[in-house]
């Protein structure tokens, strides 16, 4: 069997487009704590509009570094 790493970011937008929200959550959490590349890209990446203005979005972006959008 082959096994192949995901990005658990990449997941999250997955998650996120079927609208499971804290499945989403988890996997950004995973994706944080794995110090994922991707997650520069958090607080400007169009597949996260569905949950921008969710309180756990908003603490996630404080979380990482980025700054705030307006």
């Amino acid at each position: 069997m082959t096994q192949r790493y995901v990005c658990p970011y990449e997941v999250a937008t997955g998650y996120t487009a079927l609208g499971k929200k804290d499945d989403a959550f988890q996997w950004l959490q995973k994706s944080y704590e794995a110090h994922s590349i991707c997650m520069i890209w958090l607080n400007s990446e169009p597949r996260f509009d569905p949950v921008r203005f969710d309180p756990r979005f908003v603490a996630l972006v404080r979380q990482v570094g980025l700054p705030e959008r307006n």
